[in-house]
């Protein structure tokens, strides 16, 4: 793999990462928006989906499954590191510890609800993008990018809202929201993802032919 090649894909598996990352530690407060009742997370777990799905264009679904993978130990390192710094005694003079709890201390039914839908959702995701690649033979981008998305987003909201705040908040409400705002997002990045894609496959096209 060239050195362009190599920091390319560094940057959107750090992204992949860090949005991962974001969206755990933030899903458990509930924002509005344009009316609806989403996790706080979705724009950031949005994040994922644009990664994998250029991951799974530039360098097929073997690289976009790695990421994934890694990114479930990712979730379930931060979780068990986020526990324990909760639990970790508090320095006398602190008095932060009410608070810390609130935002960082997830509960096991939200890290569950995380896990379960990510790897569902993201393994969907890659597996019908790539479907769609065959069937179309190569063409049309914007099919499997915002079909795939969107179906394994609605598969995502369904199960990490259920999971996580069934008896507690209206699911049907919060996955309908969730959901709409994820499609709306879906839109909005196909010209991002058509971007990323010709750019990168320009470019490690260009290094292929000077290294030839």
């Amino acid at each position: 793999m060239d050195s362009f090649n190599r920091k390319a894909f560094a940057l959107l598996f750090s992204l992949f990462i860090g949005g991962l990352v974001v969206a755990a530690l933030i899903a458990s407060k509930i924002i509005m928006v344009a009316g609806f009742a989403v996790p706080a997370g979705v724009l950031a777990y949005s994040l994922t989906f644009i990664v994998s799905d250029v991951v799974s264009e530039v360098w097929g679904k073997d690289c976009a499954n790695d990421i994934v993978q890694c990114g479930f130990i990712t979730l379930v390192m931060t979780s068990a590191l986020a526990w324990i710094a909760v639990a970790w005694p508090a320095a006398p003079f602190w008095n932060g510890q009410e608070s810390f709890s609130a935002v960082i201390g997830s509960t096991p039914r939200i890290v569950a609800a995380s896990l379960v839908a990510y790897l569902v959702s993201q393994k969907h995701d890659i597996w019908l993008f790539h479907l769609l690649k065959k069937r179309t033979n190569g063409k049309h981008l914007w099919l499997r990018n915002n079909a795939s998305t969107v179906i394994s987003q609605l598969i995502d909201s369904t199960i990490f809202v259920t999971i996580a705040f069934w008896g507690i908040l209206p699911v049907g409400e919060v996955i309908l929201g969730q959901w709409l705002v994820k499609l709306a997002i879906a839109v909005i990045d196909t010209p991002i993802v058509y971007m990323l894609c010709y750019g990168l496959k320009r470019q490690i096209h260009t290094a292929d032919a000077i290294a030839s």
